[in-house]
Formats: C-alpha cells, sequence, structure tokens
C-alpha cells in the first residue's frame, strides 16, 4: 500500500484513482481499511474514486504511542483530505469511524466535503452520564473493555468478534469470515486498541452533530449489539437536520459484510442523490 504524510505521521491507504467522485471510506475498531473489501467493487463500478486508510496504529499506518484521541483523529483525516486535495467528497464512517466524520466536519467545517455517511457508527455518545441518560455505557463497561484488552487481548477480540457479527445470536457471517474480518487486527499496536476504546466509547460528538450542514445517511443494523441502534443511529439521525435513516432488518453491528449488498444500494443510492 502507498503511504502519505497526514498531520505528521505516515497513514497507509488505497486510492482507485480516476475523475469520479471521492469517498473515503473510515473503518471501525479495531480492523483496517482492508474492511472495506465488500464496497470497494460497488463503489468503483458505479464510478467513484474510493480511498481507503489505515487508521494510526492499525494495519500497515505508523503507530505511535499516543494520538487515539478524535481531535487528533479527525487531524490525520485532514491531512488526508489535505494530501490529496480531496475536494466534493464524501465521508463514510462505520463504528469509531463515524466517530472522525463527526469530530472533522465539527472542527473543520465542509469546505472540502459534499456529504457524510454514519454506518453503525458510535455517535452522538456512547457513555451515560448525568446529562446523557441514553447512553449505551456505564464507565465500568468501558474499563472492563480496556481491560479485557490489556490482559487477553485474543481472547477477548475473538468472543467480541462474535457479537460483532451476530443478530439475535446469530451468527450472520461464517466463521471463516468472522476470522478473517479480525484478523485484520493483528497488526495493531496494544496502546491503538486501547486508547481507542476510551476514545470512541467517552467522546460527546452532540456539538460535532449540530455543526453538520450537508447531507447525511445513517445506517444502522436492527440487531446492532454493539453500538445499538436505539444508543446511536437512531439519536444521530433526530440530531442531525434532514438526515435520510435506512435500518436493515435482521442485520448486526458488522452489516457491511452480513448485508452487503442492501448496504452497498442505501450507499449507492445516497451518492446518487
Amino acid at each position: 500500500m502507498p503511504t502519505i504524510d497526514a498531520n505528521g505521521i505516515s497513514l497507509s491507504y488505497e486510492d482507485t484513482g480516476g475523475s469520479g467522485r471521492p469517498v473515503v471510506l473510515i473503518h471501525g475498531w479495531p480492523l483496517s481499511g482492508a474492511s472495506w473489501e465488500s464496497q470497494l467493487p460497488a463503489l468503483t463500478e458505479s464510478g467513484y474514486r474510493v480511498i481507503s486508510y489505515d487508521r494510526r496504529g492499525f494495519g500497515s499506518s505508523e503507530k505511535p504511542a499516543t494520538g487515539y484521541d478524535y481531535d487528533t483523529l479527525a487531524a490525520d483525516l485532514k491531512g488526508l483530505l489535505d494530501s490529496l486535495d480531496l475536494t466534493d467528497a464524501t465521508l463514510v464512517g462505520f463504528s469509531m469511524g463515524g466517530g472522525e466524520v463527526a469530530r472533522y466536519l465539527g472542527n473543520y467545517g465542509s469546505d472540502r466535503i459534499r456529504s457524510a455517511v454514519f454506518a453503525a457508527a458510535v455517535p452522538p455518545y456512547l457513555l451515560k452520564t448525568d446529562d446523557n441518560p441514553d447512553g449505551g455505557l456505564g464507565d465500568e463497561d468501558v474499563q472492563q473493555m480496556i481491560e479485557g484488552v490489556a490482559t487477553g487481548r485474543e481472547a477477548f477480540l475473538d468472543e467480541f468478534s462474535v457479537t460483532f457479527f451476530s443478530f439475535d445470536g446469530e451468527l450472520k457471517v461464517s466463521d471463516d469470515e468472522r476470522r478473517r474480518a479480525f484478523g485484520l487486527s493483528a497488526p495493531a499496536r496494544d496502546e491503538a486498541v486501547q486508547g481507542c476504546i476510551d476514545a470512541f466509547s467517552r467522546t460527546d460528538f452532540r456539538d460535532d452533530l449540530d455543526r453538520v450542514d450537508v447531507p447525511v445517511l445513517v445506517i444502522h443494523g436492527a440487531g446492532d449489539a454493539i453500538v445499538p441502534f436505539e444508543v446511536s443511529g437512531k439519536r444521530t439521525a433526530d440530531l442531525v437536520d434532514e438526515a435520510e435513516l435506512i435500518v436493515v432488518d435482521d442485520a448486526p453491528h458488522g452489516l457491511n459484510v452480513s448485508h452487503a449488498d442492501e448496504f452497498n444500494r442505501a450507499l449507492i443510492d445516497f451518492l446518487a442523490a
């Protein structure tokens, strides 16, 4: 994979090139840009220029010990967009990647951005607090996740991957697909894996969503057991003016793999609108 300097670090990325409108794919935790393989053919066949990249600390990108907060991650994304001089772009953030979409638009505005997609995404705010009682995670839940990775990363992620791809206790991909997808987490630095748990669990994106001024698609699995629809997708769609909302029946968190046809159709229809 080629690399590009973004915000002072080296990010590995893929760029299909061409003259089509750019679509930037931002992966979930604890995966890499390769997790978008089910979307690339559909998007390129529809004429789009597709850019995916590995978040700092993951995949083949540089793996510093620090920088796993959303202000830094959004600055990394800005560095990528600036270095490639992308304009009229659509940002597509899956799960944790939806946080980068929200924070980028909140911090830097939409001069380069045409539209945005929040796919099974963590905004608006996962942590339960006094002013966010509808959050999905207590502080003790977050700490348990961090400790689970710290004390037994492989076992924790193996169990997590089953929930990631399951609806109502039923695995919606083959076991080989599940193992292959979570094999993408192997190169990730421990500090990145743990730091990102803290970031996506404890970051409040409500003010960022208030600043969004581009068309938005929210797409979420009805049976998402990692980032439940009622906690995230529904609330994001309520907070963003005129957001389009699509809930995919029978779909788990990892719906871009388990329900790739429905996901791709919704994404391409939104891009064409």
